[in-house]
């Protein structure tokens, strides 16, 4: 009982800190400010790893890496941890346990990611019924525009109501359940 609270609790913090580091990336990447409250929530909440990273982590055409190997690793622990407290045997695995370790921890970034994308839409789509005015509506906004402009270009606005946020959830739900789904599922049938 203790082993499973401890195992929820482990999987909310650092999923949730995978998503933070993962955050900082996509909104460096597509240049998004961060003088803004999300902004300054994922600053605050990722700066005592990423600053030391930068020092050993180069980044790439502009794009912060350290980021990217802080989720990842962060994944990894999350992978490794939950074997242990699992009671799995690594001594004794009839496979090489690190390479399907490393490759969920990767599934799991990815997923991740889809969830960002996924949140983002529905947060985006919910404030602009409410709250078009919000402080968080241009991140938003800024996030999800690189998902949705390919959409609206296919789907137009039909009667002024724009479908491209439900066709975007509905592509990530599905690449989250289908794809990312079943990697995991054959990938975790070895350990």
């Amino acid at each position: 009982m203790i082993s499973s609270a401890l195992q929820f609790l482990l999987n909310a913090v650092l999923g949730l800190l995978t998503m933070m580091f993962l955050l900082r990336f996509i909104m460096q990447a597509l240049r998004v400010s961060f003088h803004n409250p999300i902004g300054q929530m994922v600053m605050a909440l990722t700066d005592f790893a990423v600053k030391p990273a930068r020092r050993f982590v180069p980044s790439w055409k502009k794009n912060d890496l350290s980021t990217l190997l802080l989720a990842f690793i962060t994944q990894v622990i999350l992978k490794f941890v939950m074997l242990w407290l699992s009671d799995f045997l690594f001594a004794v695995a009839d496979v090489p346990v690190w390479p399907n370790i490393f490759a969920l921890s990767l599934i799991g970034v990815v997923s991740a990611i889809l969830d960002i994308f996924f949140y983002a839409l529905l947060s985006h789509v919910i404030l602009s019924w409410v709250n078009p005015h919000s402080p968080i509506a241009p991140v938003l906004h800024s996030i999800t525009r690189p998902i949705l402009g390919p959409i609206q270009r296919i789907i137009p606005t039909m009667g002024g109501i724009d479908f491209s946020p439900l066709v975007a959830i509905l592509l990530l739900q599905m690449l989250n359940v289908s794809v990312i789904g079943t990697l995991t599922r054959s990938l975790s049938m070895f350990l």
